[in-house]
């Protein structure tokens, strides 16, 4: 019949890389508020190689908290 259907797809995060603009992935932080632990969602790391904040190594963030993965990655946010 003529209607067309929308292709599924996943929805841009919104956040983008404060250096290059491309797209990067959402990451979870999370702070406390009184007494309870209160996720927070910031921009990850830029995977793409011809920026200057480029993160090369890939860290598994789900398995280590934030701020080791940005120590050991090298990224800031900006």
């Amino acid at each position: 019949m003529g209607t067309k259907r929308k292709s599924r797809t996943t929805k841009p995060t919104g956040y983008v890389c404060g250096s290059c603009k491309q797209a990067v992935d959402a990451v979870v932080e999370r702070h406390k508020t009184m007494g309870v632990f209160v996720p927070s969602w910031i921009a990850g790391p830029c995977h793409n190689p011809r920026c200057a904040q480029y993160v090369p190594t890939q860290v598994p963030i789900s398995s280590v908290r934030s701020t080791l993965w940005k120590n050991a990655t090298g990224w800031s946010h900006h």
